[in-house]
């Protein structure tokens, strides 16, 4: 059995928090406000749950604000922080994981933001991804 301080990986060493970084443009809104954009997120697919963009904290263009009335802690990834910022409909839009555990320490510095409040898009890379065959000159 896992303390808080611990995750849940000793017990559960099968278990899925697979982490890719991704260079297609997202953004995240919020009433059609822009919140985030970035090239630089990691996309996170954790076993038993939906796929969950993180954004670089230094790619959020509202200031935010820890909601002390909101906690939670995942047994994989460690306590979590709910932020909120001015205009959110008094209510926390995003988390972070500020002390991620060991395995998925990638996640320090990322916030991630609730899909059913806020609108989370994923747009092309830089430069575009594109195969095309080539060409043949004709004779």
């Amino acid at each position: 059995m896992t303390s808080q301080n611990t995750s849940a990986f000793a017990d559960r060493p099968d278990y899925r928090v697979d982490i890719y970084p991704r260079r297609n443009v997202v953004t995240a809104s919020f009433d059609g406000r822009l919140l985030a954009q970035t090239s630089r997120s990691l996309l996170v697919d954790e076993q038993d749950h939906g796929l969950v963009f993180y954004f670089p904290r230094t790619d959020i263009r509202v200031e935010l604000t820890a909601d002390p009335d909101t906690q939670s802690r995942c047994p994989f990834k460690g306590e979590a922080t709910h932020w909120r910022f001015d205009g959110d409909g008094d209510s926390a839009i995003c988390w972070s994981y500020e002390t991620p555990f060991d395995e998925v320490a990638r996640l320090r510095g990322y916030v991630a933001f609730y899909q059913d409040s806020v609108d989370v898009r994923l747009g092309q890379a830089h430069p575009a991804v594109s195969w095309r065959p080539p060409t043949e000159s004709v004779k």
